[in-house]
């Protein structure tokens, strides 16, 4: 018979020996305490400096956004009461996918419980049901997507990443007439580059495709009312869909997708993970829009945010890290070993009282396994400066080691 609990010890007896195990911080994210987290371990309790935030711009704990909250919940309850063709559409949920709609200049939005279930229901939604659809996604595209994909049983092309020569020589290979869907992103979040949005635009108006774009780490941060990259470029009329969450620029939680008024009541019709999810509560919601309210017109918190992105970078280009280069607020430092990036990580914690988790496989290939830092409004030039000197001395001993290891 089957030793069910010996396979799964087994399996995960091999990810601590690849040094690709998952370790999770037992952290408290206190209000107004930020960027500092409350570390709980063996040892104790201490306070660490957290770097690998996807709350950008502090948001989650912003006074305004947790009244939201607070008085959402106090009127409405802590719960939705279920999915909402059964429970009902709460009013909440209308006019924060009004307030989505008017971000990104769409007819309609939609709103899902998470990031995750907004790509994975919109993409497979959409390409399942077009007839003879064929996707063509990006190379470095979120699991989400890919899972989209998966579920949607569409024929599907991987385009080399950000190469529109690859892109187009695929897309002249299919008939005109034939349903594209061409699916990327704007910040890539591992990689921390930019997708080319206007070439794919253009490539998709000449070949005759819809084009849906994640902007999950680029809302709340790029363009002048922080609606992303598309809003920056002024692009948001030429992209068919806009998904994103609340979860990263806005510090709530959940997701959105934003289009066409046919569009949007075709996936609200027709998606699974739309339909058979409970919907989030309203205060969610609230606080949500008022998170997007603020955002809007955020001009200073997002000049602080940026005016610490390009110090860390000016502060790490003096160094000898092997960090990427950007043009986004991610910043990859590419450790290369897993075991390596595991252990940096752990010193930082536990000596320097620094928080960086370490990515390693299937979120990155093996052999690019990084620390990704993201610097918000709330970290000082002086903490960056004490992060920088760190990563430096750290690095600088696993070339030494390496050397040992080599001699």
């Amino acid at each position: 018979m089957m030793e069910y609990d010996q396979f799964f010890e087994s399996y995960t007896q091999t990810l601590q020996k690849e040094g690709r195990y998952r370790i999770f911080a037992n952290l408290e994210r206190l209000v107004g305490q930020a960027p500092y987290a409350r570390w709980h371990h063996a040892g104790g309790v201490d306070d660490v400096v957290v770097w690998c935030s996807n709350d950008y711009l502090g948001m989650s704990h912003h006074p305004q956004v947790i009244s939201a909250f607070v008085e959402g919940a106090q009127k409405y309850g802590v719960g939705s009461g279920g999915t909402r063709n059964i429970a009902g559409t709460a009013h909440a949920h209308v006019l924060l996918e009004d307030a989505i709609a008017d971000f990104h200049h769409k007819e309609k939005g939609l709103i899902f419980s998470s990031g995750y279930t907004a790509n994975e229901a919109a993409v497979s939604t959409i390409a399942g049901n077009l007839p003879n659809c064929v996707m063509l996604s990006d190379a470095k595209n979120h699991a989400s997507i890919i899972q989209g994909i998966r579920s949607s049983r569409a024929s599907r092309i991987i385009f080399k990443h950000n190469d529109l020569e690859d892109l187009e020589s695929k897309l002249i290979a299919l008939p005109i007439d034939q349903a594209k869907l061409i699916v990327f992103t704007s910040v890539y979040s591992m990689e921390g580059d930019i997708a080319p949005v206007e070439g794919i635009c253009n490539l998709a108006q000449k070949y005759g495709a819809l084009t849906y774009i994640d902007e999950v780490h680029a809302v709340g941060m790029y363009g002048e009312d922080g609606a992303g990259i598309t809003s920056q470029l002024n692009l948001r009329d030429r992209v068919d869909i806009i998904q994103g969450n609340f979860a990263k620029g806005f510090g709530v939680v959940g997701g959105y997708i934003a289009g066409s008024k046919a569009l949007i009541d075709f996936v609200r019709s027709a998606a699974a993970g739309f339909i058979f999810t409970t919907s989030i509560p309203p205060a969610t919601a609230i606080a949500a829009r008022k998170s997007l309210e603020m955002i809007a017109v955020g001009h200073d918190l997002r000049a602080q945010f940026w005016d610490r992105v390009h110090y860390f970078k000016q502060q790490l280009a003096k160094t000898h890290l092997p960090f990427q280069q950007t043009n986004s607020h991610i910043v990859p430092i590419v450790i290369g070993h897993a075991k390596h990036c595991r252990e940096i990580s752990d010193i930082l914690l536990h000596q320097h009282k620094i928080y960086v988790q370490p990515i390693n496989y299937p979120t990155v290939p093996v052999g690019e396994e990084r620390l990704r830092i993201t610097v918000t409004p709330l970290h000082t030039h002086a903490q960056i400066d004490v992060l920088v000197e760190a990563l430096s001395g750290l690095w600088s001993m696993c070339l030494a080691k390496q050397s040992q290891k080599a001699a």
